[in-house]
C-alpha cells in the first residue's frame, strides 16, 4: 500500500473515537438527503391526493439537510483536527512538511468521504421504502411493497457530499499551512490563562434575550408572528451564544467563591478544570441548547397539528359544501338570480343538510382607532408598520344575520353591530376609509364563521348593518394594486351531506363541473366563483399536516443526532485535555472513586443548563409558536400544552441517557481506562 493512504488509514484507525462518529454523523446526513430526494421524486405521490403538497414540502426538507450538513460536519472535523494537532506537529518535527501532511489529509478526507457516503446510500436505501410506507399511511393512501432505487437522489447525494468534503479538507489545509510545528505539539496547553468574565456580553446577551422573550410573548396577531419570528429565532440563538460564553466564565467564579462548595475533593477538581476552557465550553453548550430547543419546537408543533388535524379540518371546513358567487355589482345578487342559483344547486345535489344562504362584501385594509382603511395605494406607508392591525372586513345584512344565528335584533339605519374573529377590536363607531361613520349598537359575542374566513391568516371583522349596497357603493371605485376593486360581493351558499365519502366527493365534481351553469356571468364576460368540498379537500388537508409531520420528524431525528454527537465530541475533546490533571491527583493519592465523583461534578454543573435554557426558550417562545399554529387553523390550546410537555419529558428522559453514556466515556479517558 502506497505511503500516505497507510499513514492516512492508521492514523483513522488509531483515533477511531474521534472518526467513527464523524463517519457516523455523514452516513445518517447522507440517508436523510437521499430519502428526502427520493421521497420528493416518489412515483406514488403522483397517484394520491395530497401528493402534490408534499411533493412541494419534501425538496424544502432536502434544502435543510443539506445545508445543515455542511454546517455540521464543519463543526466536527474542527473538533478532529483540534484534537490531532499534536500528532500532525511530530510529523512535522520528524521532518514531514506540510505538503506531506496535505497528502495524508487528503487521504483521509477520501477514505471518510467515501465511507460516510456509501454508508450512507445504502442506509438510505435500505430505509427509503420504510419511509416512503410510513409517508403514505400519514395520508392514509395506499401503499405497494415494491423496492425502488432513485438513481437521480444518489447522484445529487454523492455530489453535494462531495462538495461539502472538499470545503472541509480545504478548510483542513488552511488551519495547517497557517500553524508551525510548535503551535501545533503545544496546541493541547494554548489558552491555559483562566479567563475573565465578560460582562458586556453578558449585559448585551440578557439584553437581547429579554427583547426576544418580549416580542414572543406580545405579538397579538399570526402575521405579526410569521414577520416577527426569524428576528425572535435570531435574538434568541446569538444571546444564547454570549450568555453562555460569558455567564459560564462568571458562574465558575461563583462557584469558586463559595468555600463551602469549591473546596471539596469532588468540585475542587472539576471547577478548576472547567473555568480554564469556559469560554469555548460555553460555546459548545450553547450549541447544545439551540439544537435542543430546535427540536422541541419541531416536535411539539408538529405532533400538535398532526393530532389536532380532524379539528383543524373542521373549522376551515364547517360544512361539507361551500359555494361563493362573486359578482362586480350588488344588483346582480337580486332575488331573482340568488332563486336561480339556489335551484341549479339543488338540481344538481338533492341531499342537502343545514343550509347556510348569505350575501355579504369583503374587503381588507387596516384597522385604525374608529373604523377600517381599504384604499393601498394611500396607505401602503402604513401597512409595512401596522401588521397587528391588518384584517379582512366583512359586511353582512341585518336580515342574513338575524337568519344564520336564528335572533331578532334590529338597528337604526345608522347603527350597526360589530364582532370580531381572532381580534377584540373594539370601537364606539366605524366608518370605512374615513365615510360616514355608523353608531356601533354593540359588540356581539358569537357569529358564525365560514371557511374562508377561518383559512384567512388576518383577524375578521363583521360589520351588521341595515343596507349593504348603501355601505358598498363608496368603495366601489377604489382599486387594489392589479386593477380590480377592493371590494367583493358575494352569494355564499353552504350545506352539510348526509351521504358516503365518495357521494360527497362526487357531489363536488359534478358542482365543479357545472359550476357556469350556476354562476353568473360578470361584465367582462367571467364566472367568479369559488367551490370547497370537506371531503374532496381532505387529501390535500392531510397531505400539507402529515408533509410537515414526517418532515418534522426527520429533521428532528437529524438535530436530535447532532445534539449527541456535539455533547459525544464535548466530552471526548476535553477528557484528552483533563487526562493530565487526573494523572496528577491520581498520583497525589486521589482515587478511582473520587475521580468518579469529581467527573460527575463537573458534568452535572453544566450538562443540564443547556435542556434547562431550551425549556425557558420553549416556554417563553409558546405564545409566538401558538400564534403560528392558529394560521393552520389549530386552537386546540390543550393539546399543544399537552403535548409540549411530553416532549419536553420524554427529551429530558433521552438527555439523561446521553449523559449516562458520555459520562461513560469521558470516565475512560481521563481515568486511564482502556480505549476501545
Amino acid at each position: 500500500m502506497n505511503f500516505y493512504p497507510k499513514l492516512a488509514i492508521e492514523g483513522i484507525r488509531k483515533n477511531k473515537r474521534l472518526y467513527i462518529p464523524y463517519i457516523a454523523t455523514g452516513a445518517v446526513m447522507v440517508m436523510m438527503y437521499y430519502i428526502l430526494s427520493f421521497l420528493a421524486g416518489s412515483r406514488m405521490l403522483e397517484h394520491i391526493k395530497g401528493g402534490g403538497i408534499l411533493r412541494t414540502l419534501l425538496p424544502f426538507g432536502a434544502v435543510v439537510i443539506g445545508v445543515f450538513s455542511l454546517i455540521f460536519l464543519f463543526y466536527s472535523n474542527s473538533v478532529i483536527i483540534r484534537q490531532r494537532n499534536k500528532e500532525f506537529g511530530l510529523y512535522n518535527v520528524l521532518g514531514m512538511n506540510k505538503g506531506n501532511l496535505g497528502r495524508i489529509m487528503l487521504w483521509e478526507n477520501i477514505v471518510v468521504g467515501a465511507l460516510a457516503v456509501l454508508a450512507g446510500l445504502v442506509l438510505g436505501v435500505l430505509f427509503s421504502k420504510l419511509a416512503e410506507l410510513g409517508m403514505l399511511n400519514l395520508l392514509s393512501a395506499e401503499v405497494t411493497y415494491t423496492m425502488q432505487i432513485d438513481t437521480t437522489s444518489i447522484i445529487k447525494a454523492v455530489v453535494l457530499f462531495g462538495f461539502i468534503y472538499l470545503i472541509l479538507l480545504l478548510n483542513s489545509f488552511i488551519k495547517v499551512r497557517t500553524s508551525n510545528p510548535l503551535e501545533l505539539l503545544n496546541s493541547n496547553k494554548v489558552g491555559e490563562k483562566p479567563p475573565k468574565a465578560n460582562w458586556l456580553f453578558a449585559i448585551v446577551g440578557t439584553g437581547m434575550l429579554v427583547y426576544a422573550y418580549y416580542i414572543a410573548v406580545s405579538i397579538k396577531q399570526p402575521l405579526s408572528a410569521i414577520v416577527w419570528f426569524f428576528v425572535a429565532v435570531l435574538l434568541v440563538i446569538v444571546a444564547t451564544y454570549l450568555l453562555f460564553i460569558a455567564g459560564s466564565v462568571a458562574f465558575c467564579r461563583i462557584l469558586q467563591k463559595s468555600k463551602k462548595y469549591y473546596y471539596k475533593a469532588n468540585h475542587f477538581v472539576a471547577v478548576s478544570s472547567m473555568v480554564y476552557r469556559m469560554k469555548r465550553n460555553g460555546a459548545g453548550l450553547a450549541s447544545i441548547c439551540i439544537l435542543v430547543t430546535m427540536v422541541l419546537i419541531m416536535l411539539s408543533s408538529t405532533i400538535s397539528l398532526y393530532a389536532g388535524a380532524e379539528d383543524s379540518l373542521a373549522t376551515r371546513f364547517p360544512e361539507d359544501m361551500a359555494l361563493r358567487v362573486i359578482v362586480p355589482d350588488i344588483e346582480l345578487l337580486n332575488e331573482e338570480n340568488t332563486q336561480q342559483m339556489r335551484n341549479t344547486v339543488q338540481e344538481k345535489v338533492a341531499d342537502q343538510e343545514n343550509v347556510i344562504e348569505y350575501i355579504c362584501a369583503e374587503t381588507s385594509g387596516i384597522f385604525v382607532e374608529n373604523g377600517i382603511l381599504v384604499d393601498q395605494a394611500a396607505h401602503m406607508d402604513l401597512v409595512a408598520e401596522n401588521y397587528d392591525n391588518l384584517g379582512c372586513l366583512q359586511i353582512i345584512t341585518l336580515d342574513d344575520y338575524n337568519r344564520l344565528m336564528g335572533t331578532q335584533e334590529t338597528l337604526e339605519k345608522e347603527e350597526c353591530f360589530l364582532y370580531g374573529f381572532r381580534t377584540e377590536y373594539v370601537a364606539e363607531t366605524f366608518s370605512i376609509e374615513g365615510g360616514t361613520p355608523l353608531k356601533v349598537k354593540a359588540i356581539l359575542d358569537d357569529m358564525y364563521i365560514s371557511g374562508y374566513s377561518a383559512m384567512q391568516i388576518v383577524p375578521t371583522v363583521t360589520l351588521i348593518v341595515t343596507d349593504l349596497a348603501q355601505v358598498t357603493e363608496p368603495l366601489l371605485p377604489i382599486k387594489n394594486s392589479i386593477g380590480d376593486s377592493v371590494v367583493s360581493l358575494c352569494w355564499n351558499y353552504n350545506f352539510d351531506m348526509d351521504a358516503t365519502k365518495e357521494e360527497q366527493i362526487a357531489a363536488y365534481e359534478l358542482l365543479w363541473e357545472n359550476m357556469c351553469d350556476i354562476a353568473i356571468r360578470n361584465q367582462d364576460g367571467r364566472y367568479s366563483y369559488s367551490l370547497d368540498g370537506k371531503e374532496a379537500g381532505r387529501a390535500e388537508f392531510y397531505g400539507m399536516y402529515g408533509g410537515l409531520f414526517f418532515i418534522g420528524i426527520l429533521l428532528s431525528l437529524v438535530f436530535l443526532f447532532a445534539t449527541v454527537i456535539i455533547i459525544y465530541y464535548k466530552q471526548i475533546s476535553e477528557g484528552y485535555e483533563d487526562r493530565k490533571r487526573f494523572e496528577i491527583m491520581q498520583k497525589v493519592g486521589m482515587t478511582k472513586k473520587e475521580i468518579r465523583r469529581s467527573i460527575n461534578s463537573q458534568i452535572l454543573t453544566v450538562f443540564f443548563l443547556p435542556l434547562v435554557f431550551a425549556g425557558m426558550h420553549l416556554a417563553f417562545a409558546f405564545p409566538l409558536v401558538w400564534k403560528l399554529l392558529q394560521m393552520f387553523n389549530l386552537y386546540n390550546l390543550p393539546l399543544l400544552i399537552v403535548v409540549t410537555v411530553i416532549c419536553f419529558l420524554v427529551f429530558g428522559v433521552c438527555y439523561a441517557f446521553v449523559y449516562k453514556l458520555t459520562a461513560g466515556a469521558y470516565y475512560k479517558i481521563v481515568s486511564g481506562g482502556k480505549e476501545r
